[in-house]
């Protein structure tokens, strides 16, 4: 055999494996396809901390990853669960049996996530949630088919409340949402206040969601409370802070502690009325360069700068695209174990890795809402006052109740 002839003989050969290899590779890629499915709120209350612009994220994450994974496209469905259970679990049991979608993003209302993700779990899906707040989501909610991704409950007590009782704010009000993120955020936080050596001494529970915030503000002022911490999110944050505003709280002598404060929370209240507000945050648009030249770019998408859930979506799909690519399948058990295997520190999360309990937990953030004196620009509203480690920010594994964990 000639030369020329070993060397054509030689390139088919290796042309045949390459494609065989790529045939391989698409064959355990379920469908041929790589397919999201993104559900939020994106008409109501958490509209703007995660919605339309959390999508946006998901989407950029998916054009910088190529498009597609070892040659499989990538396809994405979009809902809008208003916030309702029922209405999240029809449109994932849809997604899973009409269109055979292979994982769940999004997930902002904590009622929403937890139903969800038994329905993942009976079919054996796979969820990224990435807005919900309450810390049970991967405590006695915990299944093997999700995994909670930007922050909880727990690190938002741990920083915020005892940061505000260590500074004499030892007696406090809480205003809490009535649903499972709002009661998860008032046990947290009545453990941190008590173990720092405050005490509760009122609270009241509201309709989620609300707009009339008159009669628990003056429950509130009655109270005597030097704190009014606000178990809240979203809208009935902005709608809390606005009628504590009207009605001369903070004038008054007491002080609000928002517990879940968001970056468009502090943008669409301006700096007059948040100023000085401490919160704990997962990530901060403007913390480092990672963080500005990734917000740089979302802005340019969307014309605002991200919230830490919008950028914890495009870090979550990121590592889940990335590690089916590194496990050659859609799989769900196996990407999932493929994810947790890989620790996570990109532009989102610093010292961040999936535990069995399925929350991934990295550093967060004590910060303080800054003054309009002190802002340099529209979007210009936090300092950064410390970092909370990532093993002391979560709760630990010793007090886990999820199932997956072996005390």
């Amino acid at each position: 055999m000639t030369l020329m002839k070993k060397t054509l003989v030689a390139s088919i050969a290796v042309a045949a494996a390459s494609s065989m290899a790529m045939s391989t590779a698409q064959a355990e890629i379920s469908d041929g396809e790589v397919r999201i499915g993104y559900l939020a709120d994106m008409s109501g209350t958490y509209r703007d901390l995660a919605g339309p612009g959390g999508l946006s994220a998901l989407e950029m994450a998916i054009e910088d990853f190529g498009g597609s994974v070892n040659g499989s496209p990538i396809v994405v469905f979009s809902a809008d669960d208003r916030n309702s259970a029922d209405v999240g679990t029809n449109t994932v049991r849809e997604w899973i049996d009409q269109r055979n979608v292979d994982m769940v993003a999004g997930l902002v209302a904590s009622s929403v996530s937890i139903a969800v993700t038994k329905v993942l779990e009976e079919n054996d899906g796979l969820g990224i949630v990435s807005g919900s707040a309450a810390s049970s989501i991967t405590n006695e909610h915990c299944t093997p088919n999700h995994i909670h991704w930007v922050y909880d409950t727990y690190p938002l007590a741990n920083g915020t409340a005892k940061a505000v009782v260590e500074q004499g704010g030892d007696s406090w009000f809480l205003l809490t949402a009535d649903y499972a993120f709002g009661h998860a955020l008032e046990a947290d936080v009545t453990n941190v206040v008590e173990a720092s050596g405050g005490e509760i001494v009122g609270g009241v529970r509201h309709p989620f969601p609300t707009n009339d915030f008159s009669s628990y503000i003056l429950q509130a002022q009655g109270s005597g409370a030097k704190i009014v911490g606000l178990a809240n999110a979203g809208a009935d944050t902005v709608n809390a802070i606005t009628t504590a505003s009207q009605f001369g709280l903070t004038q008054s002598g007491q002080q609000l502690a928002g517990l879940l404060i968001f970056l468009n929370d502090v943008h669409a209240l301006g700096l007059e009325a948040t100023q000085n507000l401490l919160l704990t945050t997962g990530w901060y648009w403007d913390m480092d360069d990672q963080a500005r030249e990734w917000s740089e770019r979302y802005f340019e998408e969307v014309g605002r700068m991200p919230t830490m859930v919008q950028a914890g979506i495009y870090s979550s799909t990121m590592h889940y695209l990335q590690a089916i690519e590194a496990a050659g399948t859609d799989d769900p058990e196996t990407v999932r174990a493929q994810m947790a295997e890989e620790p996570i520190n990109d532009f989102f999360a610093r010292n961040g890795r999936i535990r069995e309990d399925g929350r991934m937990v990295h550093d967060m953030y004590l910060a303080q809402v800054k003054t309009p004196e002190e802002s340099t620009g529209e979007w210009d509203l936090y300092e950064i006052l410390s970092t909370i480690p990532a093993e002391e920010a979560y709760r630990p594994l010793s007090e886990s109740q999820c199932k997956l964990v072996q005390n």
